[in-house]
């Protein structure tokens, strides 16, 4: 178990930059362990640094060493993507008897709140949080009617909090005065080397999931659920991330959309666990969503060369993306992403970070 300092819990925040006008923040969190920057260009966790079983701290997610560098984010870095993760069939949908039409920014399909969805927004730091057992940083962002073609003026609010135990909780608030979809995530890539090991095919992954979404060669659900069992994409046992991934020639890795199990319970549940048997890190990740979309960094190629100065390369990374099922809209089956008027939209994911 990592140790805790019982006086080091701070929250604080320094002007970075400015972007549009605005100011750009990096807020960082402490506790005596681990330390957690978050930027307000796309919500984003910039770095969480952790110990290993040594007891030497180091970044454990991908991104950019340069905080303003978030205003074009290809790779989608750590942040809170929006109004809708994963991708909407042609970004088109049928919501109370009207067609919507949304942007449309990846193979025809609209991808993670299209061109610029909220991962490209410079957020409001509304305040720093300062408690006795947990700091952290309250969010916001105005969504105005028709931004990438999605109905509504939806207000948005992330509250990221840190505890004494290595938690680091998100909490997701959203409210709007049309019915529109709503499917927000955060988009961090782990490598819990620290890359000092370039891939993480040798990392342990467990996922709390027996059934998983379908889909086709554009990367859409089929609509059919299917069993986990004796498939390659089987993790519900601790497994190496490496052991069968060649086996997806088309996606070049994983990239797929877990169903957890109880997922019908509003409570969280243990959704993974990711273990990095070198470096003793362990992440464990529990959330009220009812899927997980796992991506291994199938498009990295090396060029770019993160604040860990190591090049990220394929594989290099794993995303464990907390969320509803990808193009929901579209597959009335699915649990339902609309969000009405008079309704909060509420969801919590916690990080708890270890060693063993």
């Amino acid at each position: 178990m990592l140790n805790q300092k019982q006086d080091a819990l701070n929250a604080s925040a320094a002007v970075y930059g400015s972007m549009k006008g605005k100011d750009v923040y990096a807020v960082t969190l402490k506790n005596g362990q681990m330390e957690v920057t978050i930027s307000n260009i796309g919500c984003a966790i910039t770095a969480v640094s952790v110990p290993c079983r040594k007891g030497e701290r180091k970044n454990v997610v991908a991104g950019f060493e340069n905080i303003l560098d978030y205003a074009k984010n290809p790779w989608y870095f750590g942040c809170v993507v929006g109004r809708y993760a994963g991708r909407i069939s042609q970004g088109r949908f049928e919501l109370d008897g009207e067609m919507i039409q949304l942007s449309v920014n990846e193979g025809g399909s609209h991808l993670h709140g299209g061109v610029e969805g909220f991962d490209k927004k410079v957020w409001e730091v509304v305040s720093l949080i300062n408690k006795k057992d947990e700091v952290g940083v309250e969010l916001r962002y105005f969504s105005p009617d028709g931004e990438e073609g999605y109905p509504g003026n939806m207000c948005v609010r992330v509250i990221y909090l840190l505890t004494r135990q290595n938690r680091l909780s998100l909490h997701y608030f959203a409210e709007t005065d049309k019915a529109t979809p709503v499917n927000l995530t955060n988009h961090s890539y782990f490598n819990l080397s620290a890359f000092n090991s370039a891939l993480v095919t040798d990392h342990i992954l467990t996922i709390n999931a027996s059934r998983y979404t379908e889909k086709n060669e554009q990367n859409l659900p089929t609509g059919n659920i299917l069993s986990l069992a004796g498939s390659p994409l089987d993790f519900s046992l601790p497994k190496r991330i490496g052991d069968e991934i060649a086996q997806f020639t088309h996606d070049r890795g994983f990239d797929h959309n877990y169903i957890l199990r109880h997922a019908a319970s509003d409570k969280k549940v243990a959704a993974a666990e990711l273990y990095d048997p070198v470096s003793g890190r362990v992440l464990r990740i529990f959330t009220d969503q009812p899927a997980i979309q796992m991506y291994t960094a199938n498009l990295w190629d090396g060029s770019y060369c993160g604040p860990q100065q190591k090049s990220y390369v394929q594989h290099g990374a794993v995303a464990l993306e907390t969320q509803a099922f990808p193009d929901s809209p579209n597959h009335t089956q699915f649990p339902s992403t609309i969000l009405r008027p008079g309704d909060t939209f509420r969801s919590t994911t916690v990080y708890e970070f270890d060693v063993r």
